[in-house]
């Protein structure tokens, strides 16, 4: 095959030199625009799964690597004061300049011919079998196939510049620096027994104030100004040791994603078609990765279609995995300043966990002591015994008193005859608050027949409905310690629809009603056209939703949640999508909010004053034009104004055309952002919401403070006792049901049944998980309390 490579970085390097390997008659040329001792930046991190794949194909490449690594187990984060080390991890690091120089003197034994200086000739497609782009973030390849290709580059906001320092670090460290500018942050790590990589970072207005903006200098020229302010501004951290650069500038992060990878004989690899950023890991482990599985397929496959689409559809949930922990992690620094006041334990769980990949189950484990660390903190924070888990320590509410931070989330089940609940919502909401949660949540409760999202919906617009809803109430009142809350909710134009199961937002095929919205805009394509509210309608529905909460307090609720989320009639104001009007509600988000707090104030004015009163919203639109979380921070803070003591963050639903970044815990950052920014001073409660699955991602949010409470949706339909088995799992004890109690202990397991689990932890996702197994660490644990030793 005669194979022509753009880029000789590591991954079109390591993909030449494999496929020689596979068959030496493959005819191999690589493009380098660079010289050959040209390079970028100064360590790159491996992590064991990325090794072990490498010395699988070529243990010989691999040998030659691991004589050069710098091995660590420990992160160092020193914020306000203090360090904290944190052990257990397990990293290994080498230079890139020797990375590349093994790399090159592999291609040249094996008979590759590679041209240094000079760039790739026009028209390789039609010349060779295979190219493949490699030519990484900025890659001429992916932009002379952009229409095919298609690629989304997303500039991020953060500054940061890659420079190197001969303090040899003994572990991974994290620097943050509050300076009079904003703070500032510095990842560094050994990469060799004489240097360690020292990358800078902060935000672009930190990056402003501090004056770097009128140091830089032109593109391609190392900023040696920049790098002398650095060198000042970090001296402590540096210890009287140097800095320096290595065509070194300030750079702006871009996240690039294509929506293909191949097209005909033509792939890219690396930064080419993807990248995530530097502080979940190393682009050039993702690029060497991409050349083992696009060898494997190649070889594997009949044609190069064929293995070029395998390629594809192996590495692609791969690193769209490693893309969604990289792009929490790069939001995480992007707002770091917003955790500046966070008490020092606390805000390093936090920064351990930004990404998701590490959990508090997954730290306790490599670190027990810091684990208890942080348990401590956060009891001492509420004011606590350390004895409970996060999830399941108590909780006010208001004036309400919660068992613990769990909710069952609002789920609409479609069940109801004119409104009225019948047996199956006594015994869906009945058994989940038996099932241990401390707070249950209803449906949305429709307010009136109109605001009614399908025939299925409950409803409070009747006494007939009220006293139904007060069978549950009392239900769960005495068979169980959990609270229950009311949702009160207007479909708006997302009403006369079709039950979920039948066709989810598809019109009633007959017997439909008259929709209404802030504008006569459909929610999507054959959707109703809403009616546009006047004067009157608002009014009408004022009045419904105080009449509906009035039934509420008579039926017993211990709660009311306004659905202002969803796209349904009070999320429809909010947005700027669905809400077009040029009247004094329409326009401004100050204007868009009015009639929303219109009705919060009516509510909250006939909701007895002693029960608290929250409200749902939808964080960002997950559309162009749409909400975001900005509009959020300040939606949340004018409801928090009007008396609401929660916000439960939600997101999306707001339009048919939304493009969510679904992923495990994915709005959790929207209630982080909302709780630090305007909830945490006002006293007021932030909910998380959306795939929260396991136990320990709950505790993992509570601890780290993205929230104060978690609500969790299909894990309980999946389980209505989850919360009781979350008990179990951790070997805490909680009340049971005096009629259960004979099933509260954990069973008994067999050997093989307790290793399964941590074996398919190992198995699924590892990119998504620090697990390494193998190194023999250069210093003792952080946890076993010795000195470190010299390197």
């Amino acid at each position: 095959m005669k194979i022509a490579i753009v880029g000789g970085g590591p991954g079109g390097l390591y993909f030449a030199a494999l496929m020689k390997q596979l068959d030496p008659s493959h005819d191999i040329t690589v493009w380098e625009r660079d010289a050959a001792d040209v390079t970028f930046g100064f360590g790159v991190v491996f992590s064991d799964e990325t090794l072990g794949g490498i010395e699988n194909a070529d243990p010989e490449f691999a040998d030659a690597m691991s004589r050069r690594f710098a091995r660590w187990t420990d992160i160092d984060i020193h914020y306000r004061g203090e360090t904290h080390t944190v052990g257990g991890q397990g990293f290994a690091a080498m230079s890139r300049k020797e990375l590349l120089g093994l790399l090159q003197e592999r291609c040249r034994d094996l008979g590759v011919v590679v041209h240094f200086s000079t760039p790739a000739p026009d028209g390789l497609t039609e010349s060779y079998d295979l190219v493949v782009g490699a030519d990484g973030v900025n890659s001429q390849v992916r932009q002379s196939f952009s229409d095919v290709f298609r690629p989304n580059l997303d500039r991020r906001h953060n500054k940061y510049m890659w420079l190197g320092t001969d303090r040899v670090f003994e572990a991974f460290q994290f620097f943050i620096k509050d300076t009079e500018w904003g703070t500032m942050q510095v990842h560094g790590y050994p990469y060799s027994d004489s240097g360690s990589t020292f990358i800078v970072e902060m935000h672009e207005d930190v990056w402003r104030r501090a004056g770097f903006q009128d140091l830089a200098l032109p593109p391609g020229v190392s900023d040696t100004a920049a790098v002398d302010w650095v060198r000042s501004l970090f001296a402590e951290e540096l210890a009287g040791y140097q800095v320096f650069a290595n065509n070194s500038k300030w750079l702006s992060f871009t996240t690039v994603r294509n929506e293909r990878w191949h097209h005909g004989n033509l792939v890219l690899v690396g930064d080419a078609a993807h990248t995530a950023h530097f502080s979940i890991g190393s682009g050039t482990k993702l690029a060497m990765e991409d050349s083992l599985a696009l060898a494997a397929c190649l070889h594997e496959q009949p044609d190069i279609e064929t293995a070029l689409t395998a390629y594809e559809a192996e590495r692609r949930p791969v690193v769209e995995s490693t893309q969604r922990a990289a792009q929490a992690s790069l939001e995480w620094f992007e707002n770091i300043g917003m955790y500046a006041g966070q008490e020092p334990t606390r805000f390093c769980f936090n920064l351990l966990t930004r990404s998701r990949r590490i959990t508090y189950d997954n730290l306790r484990t490599r670190d027990s002591e810091f684990a208890d660390r942080v348990d401590a903190a956060f009891a001492a924070s509420q004011g606590l015994p350390t004895t409970a888990p996060a999830m399941f320590q108590p909780f006010r509410l208001g004036r309400l008193e919660l068992k613990n931070r769990v909710i069952v989330s609002p789920m609409d089940m479609y069940s109801a005859v004119d409104g009225v609940p019948g047996d199956f919502h006594l015994v869906h909401l009945g058994s989940k608050a038996m099932g241990g949660a401390g707070l249950v949540m209803t449906e949305m409760v429709c307010v009136s027949p109109e605001g009614r999202i399908t025939p299925g919906c409950t409803g409070l617009w009747t006494d007939e409905q009220r006293d139904s809803w007060a069978r549950i109430v009392s239900f769960v009142h005495s068979r169980s310690t959990a609270r229950i809350g009311l949702q009160l909710g207007h479909s708006g134009r997302k009403g006369s629809t079709r039950l979920m199961w039948e066709g989810m937002d598809e019109p009633l095929p007959e017997g439909n009603w008259e929709t209404i919205g802030p504008s006569p805009l459909p929610y999507g394509p054959g959707s109703a056209v809403p009616r546009l509210a006047d004067r009157e309608d608002l009014d009408q529905i004022t009045a419904d939703f105080v009449a509906a909460a009035r039934r509420g307090a008579e039926a017993g609720f211990d709660l009311l949640e306004l659905h202002c989320a969803h796209g349904y009639l009070l999320s429809s104001f909010l947005s700027p999508i669905s809400n077009q009007r040029t009247d004094s509600y329409g326009g401004s988000l100050e204007n868009r909010l009015r009639f929303p707090l219109e009705v919060f104030d009516a509510v909250r004015a006939a909701w007895p004053a002693e029960r608290p009163m929250i409200v749902r919203i939808s964080a960002t639109d997950w559309a162009p034009d749409g909400n975001t979380e900005h509009d959020a921070v300040e939606i949340a803070r004018a409801f928090i104004a009007h008396g609401a003591d929660a916000i439960d963050v939600s997101s999306g639903q707001v339009t048919a055309d939304e493009r969510p970044a679904y992923g495990r815990s994915y709005q959790t950052p929207f209630a982080d952002r909302i709780r630090h920014e305007v909830a945490a001073a006002t006293g007021a409660a932030v909910i998380a919401v959306g795939a929260i699955a396991s136990y320990d991602d709950v505790n993992s949010i509570l601890l780290a403070g993205r929230a104060d409470l978690c609500a969790i949706g299909r894990a309980h339909l999946y389980d209505p006792h989850w919360t009781l088995h979350a008990a179990a799992e951790q070997e805490y004890r909680v009340q049971w049901p005096v009629q259960f109690q004979a099933g509260s202990r954990k069973p008994p397991t067999s050997r093989t049944d307790a290793v399964r689990p941590r074996l398919s932890l190992l198995r699924a996702e590892p990119q998504d998980r620090n697990v390494h197994l193998r190194w023999t660490p250069h210093r003792e644990p952080a946890s076993a309390g010795r000195p470190r030793s010299p390197r």
